[in-house]
């Protein structure tokens, strides 16, 4: 749901790779079992598989683990992001041993929360400019890491990420917290996950910041809307923009997939390569990247999906949703142009907002316009408290 400048640089030459085939660690003395409930932490520094010259090729499967945890090391000394880890247990629908699901928590903890939701590829990470910003304003800055990426763990299996367990998983990390009073901040997939949740957990919710995101339906009445069309055609077809297949196609076909060429590809104002390095630690191995891969086929195209199906649902939330709500999109971001006018007509709680669009700015406006962003949300949230 990323806009691209190329596909083609949604792949890039793999700077760090797992073993594939052998979950590595530093301290564990045995591999786990087919099936096993134990959580594979990745090594800090993995060694692609070698075969020696002649050897046969295997006939026998690997022993896959379930679920994978990118190893604490990676994330040692990463530019600005000097955040202290914390955890929540969220239910894994297809195993008894639940998944760690990680969070910065910076600020006071009884004041008036922002929940920070990214999307594809991205992580927590992403807002390390706006979490400063919002607890020195006296603000909770809570910004997760969705199940698959950053610090939380990671399922190898890629039918494991479904659009529902994404917001279920994040639902249970805000009811475990019992965040109230929350301001909810949502780009990319941050948007429709988290404005899931808001339709399943309306009371917790205060305010609502849209930035360069979406609501897909699959809708005819979206015709001639976005720059990036989905919509249906008459009853068995849907219009898709060639630029949003490809992205599609791209995350799947792409033999190494990595974070930081979609967000280099994604910004205007230029970023440094220590901070690319930043967004592709926590996925050093294939199994580490199931969950980033998987999103863009989430992403609803026709009206019969039952990803079209959950965001109908948040929609008649959302029209009931009088409480303030800020569209705060980018100028440079094709992927999302057309959205912010849409959620400007359809939220009650849209209407005569401050909106606005920030210029210089790409898809990962937090990377261009990060802390500007924040001081602007900030003071939002103190003129409508």
């Amino acid at each position: 749901m990323t806009a691209r400048k190329s596909t083609a640089k949604a792949g890039g030459k793999a700077k760090s790779k797992g073993k594939v085939g052998t979950p590595t660690s530093s301290t564990a003395k045995t591999k786990p079992k087919p099936n096993s409930k134990k959580i594979a932490k990745s090594s800090t520094r993995a060694v692609p598989a070698r075969r020696k010259p002649g050897a046969a090729v295997p006939t026998s499967l690997p022993k896959i683990p379930l679920v994978v945890r990118t190893a604490d090391a990676r994330f040692a000394n990463l530019p600005d992001y000097p955040f202290r880890p914390h955890y929540v247990s969220v239910a894994n629908p297809y195993a008894k041993r639940p998944l760690r699901m990680h969070y910065v928590d910076e600020g006071p903890r009884d004041a008036p929360v922002v929940l920070m939701v990214h999307g594809e590829p991205s992580w927590s990470y992403l807002y390390r400019k706006m979490v400063p910003v919002f607890a020195a304003a006296g603000l909770r800055a809570v910004a997760v890491d969705l199940i698959g990426f950053g610090r939380s763990d990671k399922p190898v299996r890629s039918s494991h990420y479904s659009f529902a367990n994404h917001i279920e998983w994040l639902r249970q990390l805000v009811v475990a917290l019992d965040l109230r009073a929350i301001t909810l901040i949502g780009q990319d997939w941050g948007g429709p996950i988290g404005m899931g949740v808001l339709a399943r957990e309306m009371d917790r919710f205060a305010r609502v910041v849209a930035g360069n995101t979406m609501l897909h339906t699959a809708e005819p009445e979206l015709a001639g809307r976005l720059e990036w069309a989905v919509h249906a055609s008459g009853e068995r077809n849907s219009t898709v923009d060639a630029m949003l297949l490809d992205w599609m196609h791209a995350t799947h076909r792409a033999p190494d997939f990595e974070a930081s060429p979609s967000i280099a590809g994604s910004i205007v104002r230029g970023i440094s390569a220590g901070a690319l390095e930043a967004y592709d630690a926590p996925f050093p191995s294939e199994w580490h990247k199931a969950g980033m891969r998987q999103f863009s086929v989430l992403i609803p195209v026709t009206r019969s999906d039952v990803g079209a199906q959950i965001n109908l649902a948040t929609w008649a939330a959302l029209a009931r949703f009088d409480r303030p709500f800020l569209t705060l999109f980018s100028d440079s971001d094709p992927a999302t142009r057309g959205w912010a006018e849409i959620f400007a007509e359809r939220v009650p709680g849209a209407r005569g907002q401050p909106h606005q669009i920030q210029a210089r700015a790409g898809h990962f406006w937090q990377e261009d316009n990060g802390a500007d962003a924040a001081r602007i949300i900030v003071d939002w949230i103190a003129a409508t408290a």
